[in-house]
């Protein structure tokens, strides 16, 4: 089975699982999610509001194609 379809069908088991498989499920993997969870500041979430309210009001922006460029030519420097 692929992972994609293990995905689907566990979270569509969560919609409708009951409580107690729920949280031997989360026991099961609490540990890991603690480790992976992100925590964001509040400077840091000030400033990704920032930068969509730039461009949501028309603001310049870049493509992924040019940043790639800007990114190889600051690491040719590097080099």
């Amino acid at each position: 089975m692929k992972t994609v379809t293990i995905k689907e069908q566990l979270h569509n088991y969560l919609e409708i699982a009951d409580n107690r498989k729920l949280k031997a499920f989360y026991v099961m993997v609490e540990d890991e999610i603690m480790e992976t969870s992100v925590t964001y500041s509040e400077e840091f979430k000030k400033e990704l509001d920032n930068r969509v309210n730039h461009y949501l009001k028309g603001g310049k922006m870049i493509t992924s194609s040019e940043m790639n460029k800007r990114l190889k030519h600051i690491r040719k420097k590097r080099s």
